[in-house]
């Protein structure tokens, strides 16, 4: 599978990104890539281990003569976020990842491409079986869960790594460098709601808002995007005019991915259907108008069904509710007075269930002020506190402080001015990298991050330009013999 892979350059990175695409392993499965990952270091004499959690991490001597240089930590994920599109088939446990080269760009058909962080894994994995590479001593850490909980890096063991300097190569912006990211924590809201028998007037009409674009929670926020679970809450607001009362709602299917698709069965009376078809159709147009060109797709669309076993929440339950999503943080709350153009505090609506009474919401918060995140998570639990939600803070993780100032920075900025004949750009991100977390445990580690450019990274429009791997492979190398020198 993805024969195609092996004619692209270089070819060392591409080889092992084939076998990452061919090796299912969505967050939470990872068993099956270490289990390969650990034949793979056996076969080139390469030292393995894992830590409690499951973290994998090898390890290679010092080129001969470079004992003495610091040990550096090379890092990222094996986990990537499994998202298809609708019309997709594809089991993330058991099918590989199909890809094709279009304009330039590697694809997926229909699905994430796993380039986040499958190509920084892979360039990791090149690295360490180049036989004319000079180095120091190198650990390579494979961390675990890091799209749905940031969980290997949580658990990671301490004292367990060696290493002084530590390379993240998560990042997804060519020609840029960054230093510094957000923390966040997971905001899960949890509720048993009241019902009440349909009706004999009532009729059942389901809705669904499909055809976003999507993306990452954390560098799209800022971007022109639908959030699905936002629109059709809004859509589900302007039905209140006609009474109707909430049996079922699905939007979202990860915390981390802006949500493309969502769907609800409202039931409302009989009487009222053709109004509601009206408001149903007439928002649709509205809210195509209020996307414009930076989400065009939006599909909005409602259909009668069987009412059959129906038991909607009362109407008071179902108008609290909606209004308590309507209130709900989502998108941009803030950008940073410190660090321009870069997003200071967001909050993700990601996943929101309703099922025969039982509500639930998973929220993503990130900023790049630990106090801002629990300020938000306080929000969500004011709010939600008023119909009568049990709200928790899950898998917080702190965000990583900025060093302008770090030898390994200086290092880069001088390999990337001579390789690539620029100066990178110095950033600070609003995604969540591990850094933060991996600097809480070992707060002497000297770190950067960097990677190829990625595109439309948590969605099916994931994609990854070819010419930027090429350099970021250049770069990586160049970088990694520099540090044998003083």
């Amino acid at each position: 599978m993805n024969e195609h892979l092996d004619a692209l350059s270089p070819a060392p990175v591409w080889r092992h990104f084939r076998t990452l695409c061919n090796t299912p392993r969505p967050s939470g499965h990872e068993a099956q890539l270490v289990a390969v990952l650990e034949t793979w270091a056996e076969s080139q004499g390469i030292d393995h281990d894992r830590d409690a959690f499951g973290n994998l991490r090898l390890r290679k001597s010092a080129t001969p003569g470079h004992e003495h240089t610091p040990g550096l930590i090379l890092q990222g994920h094996l986990d990537m976020v499994a998202q298809a599109n609708a019309d997709h088939a594809h089991d993330f446990r058991r099918d590989p990842i199909r890809t094709y080269v279009a304009d330039g760009w590697l694809h997926a058909e229909g699905t994430t491409l796993g380039a986040d962080n499958g190509l920084g894994v892979a360039a990791i994995l090149a690295l360490l079986e180049d036989p004319e590479l000079t180095h120091g001593p190198l650990e390579a850490l494979f961390t675990l869960e890091e799209e749905s909980s940031m969980g290997g890096a949580l658990g990671l063991a301490d004292d367990w790594l060696e290493g002084k300097l530590l390379l993240n190569l998560d990042s997804e912006d060519h020609g840029e460098v960054f230093i510094g990211c957000a923390g966040g924590a997971d905001v899960v809201v949890d509720a048993r709601l009241p019902s009440a028998a349909l009706k004999a007037d009532e009729c059942v009409l389901r809705l669904s808002l499909s055809g976003l674009k999507g993306g990452h929670s954390g560098l799209d926020i800022h971007q022109p995007l639908g959030n699905a679970n936002r629109l059709l809450v809004r859509v589900l607001r302007a039905l209140e005019h006609v009474d109707a009362r909430l049996l079922n709602y699905q939007g979202g299917t990860l915390r981390n991915a802006i949500p493309r698709e969502a769907f609800a069965d409202v039931a409302l009376p009989a009487d009222e259907q053709q109004e509601a078809m009206a408001i149903i159709n007439a928002l649709g147009q509205t809210l195509r108008r209020e996307l414009g060109s930076g989400d065009a797709g939006l599909q909005l669309v409602a259909e009668p069904v069987s009412p059959e076993g129906a038991e909607p929440l009362t109407l008071d339950a179902s108008t609290m509710l909606v209004a308590a999503l309507h209130a709900a943080p989502c998108g941009v709350e803030r950008m940073s007075a410190d660090v321009p153009g870069v997003v200071e505090t967001s909050n993700n609506l990601g996943v929101v269930s309703l099922e025969q009474g039982r509500f639930h919401v998973c929220a993503l918060v990130r900023s790049l002020h630990d106090s801002a995140v629990v300020a938000m998570a306080d929000r969500f639990n004011a709010l939600f506190g008023l119909i009568g939600a049990r709200v928790s803070v899950e898998n917080a993780y702190p965000g990583w402080v900025p060093n302008p100032d770090g030898a390994l920075l200086k290092r880069f900025k001088a390999c990337h001015q001579a390789l690539l004949g620029y100066a990178p750009a110095v950033n600070v991100i609003h995604a969540g990298l591990e850094c933060g977390i991996l600097g809480s445990k070992y707060p002497h580690l000297d770190m950067i991050s960097f990677g190829p450019t990625i595109r439309g990274a948590h969605s099916p429009d994931e994609r990854v330009e070819l010419a930027t791997v090429e350099e970021f492979w250049r770069l990586l190398r160049a970088l990694v013999e520099s540090l044998t020198s003083r």
